[in-house]
Formats: C-alpha cells, structure tokens, sequence
C-alpha cells in the first residue's frame, strides 16, 4: 500500500467497494499486483525503469522475462512474455489491456513450478464447460464460448505452417464486424503446460471482485456488492504471497540437492 493520504489506484483493495463480477474473462484487467507481486515473491528481478511508465521482471535464472507495459492501442500488448527452454527453443506470448490478470496468473503461476509429467488437455475443459469444437482438414483447431463472445483457436496461415494460438473477447459491431475487448496470443513454442495452464482458466467460471463499472463494457456483466472486501482481499493476496514464497524456497532446496555431486571415494594408494 501507498501513502494513504495520495490518491492512487495503488492503494487498492482498501480504498474501493468491491463487486462480485462475472463472467470473469470480461472483468476488466484487475490489479496487476496478482501477478507481479507473486513473481516477486518467487524471487523474479525487478529490472524496471522507474521514470517509464512500466514493469519489467525477470527471472531468477534469466530464461523467463515479464513486461507490464500500457499500450493506448486498444488491439496493443499489454502484457508481454518471453522465454528460453533449456535446449534453446525461444518462445513469445502477449496480452491485450482488458485480459483478467486472474486469467494470465493462471499461465505465470505455471512458469514458478516444474513442468508436469503429463500435460494437461486444452480442449477437453472447455468442452465439458458448454464450449463447442470444430477441427477443419488442416489441423486448424476453433472451440467458442456459449455466448459467443470468447473464443480460442489454434491455427496456421498456410497448410503445413506453424501453427499459433489466440484467445479473444470479441462482441459484434453492427456492422457486420467484430470489436475485440481482449486478446492474447501464444506461439506454439511454448511449453505445452504453459498453453494448457492458460486455456484451462478460459474454462473457469468463479466471480472476481471488481470496482462498480471498472469493467470494459458495463452492460455485458453482472455485479453485485457481496464477497470480500478490503481487508479480506489483502489477507488473501498475502496468503497466496506467502504461498509462492514456500514453494520457490522449496524448489531452490530440491534444486540445489539434485545439482549436488557426491564426494568420490579417496582411492587407497597402491602397494
């Protein structure tokens, strides 16, 4: 929290009344401190420029790299996301102003742990949530929301062509076209744990708390004053802070026995 006595976003949640709001994935961006406060807490650097309107954080090991940076654009990137595997693969992912930071934290929790050994679906969540599926003779992929709205597709230019990822919220109009609230895109790159990690937040459908009508479009959600407040809501970012510190405590342990090499046995001098 901020000076109290200066007027600033930032010192929400103490600050605002706060309403339960769904659907979630049309929210509005939330408080960025979801996800950049939790991979601080993993022990990402802060490598920002204080006089730039940005966040820059980097990981420990200097793979992974997040960008919080405001574009005016309303089809630009606001969130950025860069990373290197360990057999050189680099990879690229990117937000629109209006994606959930509930929804992203989803695929930047997923960069603090190990990857699984199995990878989870992507598109049997959101089947099982009402979405439908259509696959065509290219391999192109497509699964929509009930209402339209939210889509996600996997997809190449050309046959035979890598093939992409991109979510978005868009709504009709009027004449004939689409107005985008949100986008994100995923090179197919990345780590499939990643991607699955992602897509499988499309599928949720808990509220968020949000401030009244701090929400792209207004008309399209729902809100009603109830769930946590203030006080609560900064418990329970500190619970989920503290939990994220435990585990990257716990990794940096299990790593540093894995890398440990035994001592070799003294040979015994020859006779």
């Amino acid at each position: 929290m901020t000076d109290p006595y200066l007027h600033t976003r930032a010192n929400s949640p103490h600050g605002t009344i706060w309403f339960e709001t769904q659907p979630r994935y049309l929210a509005g961006r939330g408080d960025p401190r979801h996800i950049t406060q939790a991979l601080r807490a993993a022990g990402w650097v802060n490598r920002s420029d204080p006089d730039f309107p940005h966040v820059l954080l980097v990981s420990p090991d200097y793979r992974h790299s997040v960008v919080l940076e405001p574009d005016p654009e309303p089809y630009g990137a606001w969130w950025r996301i860069r990373g290197q595997e360990e057999d050189g693969r680099r990879w690229y992912t990117e937000f629109g102003a209006h994606t959930p930071v509930e929804i992203l934290a989803h695929l930047t929790d997923a960069l603090l742990q190990p990857a699984p050994e199995q990878t989870p679906p992507v598109w049997s969540p959101l089947t099982a949530a009402g979405w439908s599926y259509e696959r065509d003779e290219h391999g192109n992929e497509i699964a929509r929301h009930p209402d339209g709205i939210l889509s996600l597709e996997r997809w190449s230019v050309e046959p035979g062509e890598t093939f992409h990822w991109r979510a978005q919220a868009a709504v009709p109009n009027g004449g004939g076209g689409f107005r985008r609230i949100w986008h994100a895109y995923l090179d197919e790159q990345m780590p499939p744990h990643l991607i699955a990690a992602f897509t499988g937040a499309l599928a949720d459908a808990e509220p968020v708390q949000r401030g009244m009508y701090d929400v792209p479009h207004s008309h399209l959600v729902t809100q009603e004053q109830r769930g946590p407040q203030g006080e609560q809501l900064a418990a329970s970012h500190e619970v989920r802070l503290k939990a994220v510190r435990a585990a990257a405590r716990k990794a940096r342990r299990t790593a540093a026995l894995t890398t440990a090499a035994p001592a070799a046995p003294a040979a015994g001098r020859a006779r």
